[in-house]
């Protein structure tokens, strides 16, 4: 398969630069991959956060990959251009392209799973309200519930004067690493963005595909009542939480990934029809 992105991140290949401009070829685009023998029936997947991009879950993905499974990477609408066109968006579009991705997925006879990284963690949620029994799990690494102070009716009425603010940037605590998302925070994205969260929050007693979620004890982007809201709202049976001590909030690019990976390779094998 050459060299992977995680490789290439270990070596310290990707410098440090919060920008999409200066991603990896090919890095801002859908990424589908079907895998081998027994496994590659059984797809997932991995879903990017705000203002983020698929670099953040490729790592993931290649080492899923190369266990057989069948995993697609998609480019949530609004991103990996520029963050202007996250202004443009419907919350709707991005649980729409995932389950797109769903549909692939079914239409190759594959059984899904769906792994989520802060708002593709809320994405994901969303979509488990209403579509748990097409799922066999769902993984989430710091998902995105809801941000305190902030009704989506503030939010709107910031973006009505504020277009851009500014963003968080890379909270990743492993040195060098980005995953080239924007560098500025679009305000009616913002909107949407809560929108969608505040509709799947009344609704998380729908979610019951089993559920694995990844917590980092320090996260500079979300506070741990996201973790919280989740695991006392959702159906899931069952359900189980992992803290993660040495990342932050882009953990899948972390220190914790090895976690993450081996961890979420155990829920598969333990959720998928072979088990």
């Amino acid at each position: 398969m050459g060299t992977t992105i995680n490789e290439k991140i270990v070596r310290g290949q990707y410098p440090y630069a919060m920008s999409v401009h200066d991603a990896p070829a090919g890095s801002m685009q859908d990424w589908r991959a079907i895998g081998k023998g027994a496994n590659s029936k059984i797809g997932i997947i991995l879903v990017h956060g705000f203002t983020g991009s698929p670099i953040s879950m490729r790592p993931w993905a290649e080492f899923l990959l190369q266990h057989g499974y069948s995993i697609s990477v998609p480019l949530l609408p609004g991103h990996g251009t520029t963050p202007s066109d996250l202004n443009q968006v419907k919350w709707q579009e991005w649980p729409a392209k995932v389950e797109e991705e769903i549909e692939w997925m079914r239409s190759e006879g594959m059984k899904i799973f769906i792994f989520g990284l802060s708002m593709g963690g809320g994405t994901t949620l969303h979509i488990a309200t209403k579509r748990s029994h097409d799922l066999l799990g769902i993984v989430l690494v710091n998902p995105m519930i809801h941000v305190k102070f902030i009704p989506p009716q503030v939010a709107w009425a910031i973006s009505r004067f504020q277009k851009m603010r500014d963003s968080v940037g890379d909270d990743i605590k492993r040195p060098g690493v980005t995953e080239h998302g924007y560098d500025s925070l679009p305000a009616v994205g913002v909107y949407q963005l809560l929108k969608m969260l505040s509709y799947t929050r009344k609704r998380l007693h729908d979610v019951t595909a089993p559920l694995m979620l990844f917590h980092s004890k320090e996260d500079h982007t979300l506070p741990v009542s996201n973790t919280e809201i989740i695991m006392q709202g959702v159906g899931s049976i069952p359900k189980q939480r992992i803290e993660l001590v040495n990342s932050y909030h882009v953990a899948t690019l972390d220190y914790d990934q090895d976690v993450i990976f081996e961890n979420s390779l155990i829920f598969l094998q333990s959720h998928s029809p072979q088990a």
